[in-house]
């Protein structure tokens, strides 16, 4: 799908879609929500929960609020920098860097996230609950908190070489 800024292709996955029922005099008055997840595959990434009586103006819905809450990813020959572990609510989720030729190793929830990002081999794990709600803000969280090597060596004061070396020889840099 084209954006308003150029001819950017958008990766949009749906996630979870839920029907929700509020009880009137008169009966039940149904409802649906959806989570969607929209990305470039290369790195930017967004998620948007939206609510409506009928299911696809709640996709559309949700699929505004993820265009405009957009996130930049450092991605790494295909993966993520470094391994982070964070929590949501009661949903715990561990994202590892993988090799080249891994794979996207995780449930369908974070599956879908990672496809969008472009972030060809990780490994994840959710530990604790497995409601989407909490597991798409938990990895989003932890997708934002990652730091990309040239942040790091800059923050650190070194070149991205004196950052790699000093790594690679184990020493705490």
């Amino acid at each position: 799908m084209a954006t308003a800024k150029g001819t950017e292709e958008l990766i949009e996955k749906i996630i979870f879609i839920n029907r929700v029922a509020k009880v009137h005099k008169g009966g039940r008055r149904f409802r649906f929500s959806a989570i969607v997840v929209v990305g470039d595959g290369k790195g930017r990434v967004g998620y948007g929960l939206g609510k409506a009586p009928e299911v696809p103006d709640a996709i559309r819905k949700a699929l505004d609020k993820a265009k405009k809450n957009m996130i930049q990813v450092p991605v790494i020959n295909g993966t993520i920098p470094h391994e982070i572990i964070v929590d949501f609510g009661a949903a715990k989720v561990l994202l590892k860097p993988g090799r080249p030729g891994t794979g996207v190793i995780a449930g369908s929830t974070i599956r879908a996230i990672m496809d969008a990002a472009g972030i060809r081999d990780v490994v994840t794990k959710c530990i604790g609950s497995t409601n989407p709600h909490n597991v798409v803000k938990a990895t989003f969280k932890a997708l934002a908190s990652l730091q990309s090597p040239e942040y790091v060596a800059r923050k650190r004061g070194f070149t991205l070489e004196q950052l790699l070396e000093r790594i690679g020889h184990g020493q705490k840099a």
